[in-house]
C-alpha cells in the first residue's frame, strides 16, 4: 500500500496505564511499540493521542458507590463502562510509555479531560457529537486517510476508526499494531462496525 503526504499515522494511548504493570493494563499492550516503530517511518504526519482524566471522571467505577470495574451504567451521554482509576492528569500512568520514540510527532491530542464524560474516539467525545477538534486539524492539513495503531484496539483505536470515517476520512486499523481489552464480545463488536462502515483492517507489511 503506498503511503503518500495526505496520510497520517494516529498512535491512540500507548500510555503507562495501559501497558503491563499499568491500572487498566492490555494484554501484551507495549508489543505494539515495536510494530509502530517499524511503520512510522513511511508516514510524513504521525499524530499521538493521550487519554487525561481528571480525578473522580465519569469513567472510573470509582466515582459511584458500590460499583466495580467492567460494570455499565447511564449516563446523561449514553452507556458508559466503568474503569479502574487510569491516566489520571499529571500521574505516571497518564505519561506515554518511555519506549514509544516518535520524535516526529506534528500533535498529541488529550482527550477525556472533561469529568462528565469520556472520550474514547479521537474525533469525538462519548455522547458521538461533542468534536475533538482533529477533524479541522487534520482537515486543514490537506489529510485524508488515517492509518490507527495503539491501545485498545476494540474501544479507542476502534472508535477513532469509525469516527473517522464519519468526518470524511478513509480509516485503516493496522492490526498488528493493536492489542485488545477483550470485554465480553467487544472486538466482534467493533470489528462488525469496521465491516459496516468502511474501515480497513491490515497487517502492517503495507
Amino acid at each position: 500500500m503506498e503511503i503518500t503526504g495526505r496520510d497520517a499515522l494516529v498512535v491512540v494511548d500507548v500510555q503507562n496505564d495501559f501497558c503491563p504493570g499499568g491500572a487498566l493494563a492490555v494484554p501484551d499492550g507495549d508489543a505494539v511499540i515495536a510494530v509502530i516503530h517499524r511503520i512510522a517511518g513511511r508516514f510524513e504526519h504521525i499524530l499521538l493521542t493521550q487519554d487525561w482524566h481528571p480525578p473522580g471522571h465519569c469513567s472510573f467505577a470509582s466515582s459511584y458507590e458500590g460499583k466495580k470495574p467492567f460494570e455499565v451504567v447511564a449516563l446523561a451521554g449514553g452507556e458508559q463502562q466503568l474503569w479502574p482509576d487510569h491516566c489520571v492528569q499529571g500521574t505516571r500512568g497518564a505519561e506515554l510509555h518511555p519506549a514509544l520514540r516518535l520524535a516526529r510527532a506534528e500533535l498529541i491530542l488529550r482527550k477525556g479531560f472533561r469529568k462528565e464524560i469520556d472520550s474514547y474516539s479521537a474525533f469525538f467525545e462519548n455522547d458521538r457529537s461533542t468534536p475533538t477538534g482533529l477533524a479541522g486539524y487534520c482537515k486543514e492539513r490537506g489529510l485524508e486517510r488515517m492509518f490507527f495503531a495503539g491501545l485498545a484496539y476494540d474501544f479507542c483505536v476502534g472508535f477513532s476508526a469509525i469516527d473517522a470515517r464519519r468526518a470524511g476520512f478513509e480509516a485503516v486499523v493496522v492490526r498488528d499494531a493493536c492489542r485488545a481489552i477483550g470485554v465480553e464480545g467487544s472486538v466482534a463488536r467493533i470489528e462488525a462496525e469496521f465491516a459496516r462502515d468502511g474501515a480497513w483492517v491490515v497487517g502492517s507489511v503495507i
